[in-house]
C-alpha cells in the first residue's frame, strides 16, 4: 500500500510532494548564498527562511502537525520549540529566525563566516527534514519510548 498523500493543488501543502519542497528548498538555497554575494541581506534573510520553510512543508507532507501553523516563519518557530526536535535543530531554526536585517538599513556589519553560519543553519533544519521524509525520524511512530524514536525506549 503506497501511503504518499494524494497531491492536492487546491491545498497549500499538498500542491506539492515532499520531495517537490525538499527539491525547491535545495533551489531557494541557493538564492539566499547569491543574496548574500551580492550583499544584500534582506533577500538572503527570506530566502533562508524560504528554504528551511519549504523543507519543512516536505515534513509535514508525510508527518502532519497542524499546530505548526502555514506560514514557514510559524514551521521555523514551532520547530524551534519542538522538544522532540534535535537541540541543534532547534538552534538552527533559532538562527534563522533571528537574522532579520532590516530593509534599507545604510549599513549592516556582515562576514563571510556569519553568513556561511547562517547557511548552515538552513542546511540543518533542511537535512533533518529529508530525515523525516525519507527515515521516519519526527513521524507519530517515533514518539519518546516508542520502538522506532531515535533516542531510544
Amino acid at each position: 500500500m503506497d501511503d504518499k498523500p494524494a497531491l492536492d493543488p487546491e491545498a497549500w501543502l499538498l500542491r506539492h510532494g515532499a520531495e517537490d519542497w525538499i527539491r525547491m528548498s535545495l533551489r531557494e538555497l541557493e538564492r539566499a548564498s547569491g543574496a548574500f554575494a551580492a550583499h544584500n541581506a534582506p533577500a538572503a534573510a527570506a530566502a533562508l527562511k524560504r528554504a528551511a520553510g519549504m523543507a519543512l512543508n516536505g515534513a509535514l507532507v508525510v508527518a502532519r502537525r497542524p499546530e505548526w501553523g502555514r506560514s514557514y516563519v510559524d514551521h521555523l518557530r514551532a520547530l524551534r520549540e519542538d522538544p522532540q526536535a534535535p537541540r541543534e535543530v532547534q538552534q538552527a531554526a533559532e538562527a534563522i529566525l533571528g537574522f532579520a536585517p532590516a530593509p534599507g538599513s545604510p549599513v549592516m556589519l556582515r562576514t563571510t563566516a556569519r553568513e556561511q553560519q547562517l547557511l548552515e543553519a538552513a542546511r540543518i533544519v533542511m537535512a533533518h527534514c529529508y530525515a523525516v521524509v525519507h527515515g521516519g525520524v519526527g513521524r507519530k511512530a517515533d514518539a519518546p519510548g516508542s520502538p522506532s524514536d531515535p533516542r531510544g525506549p
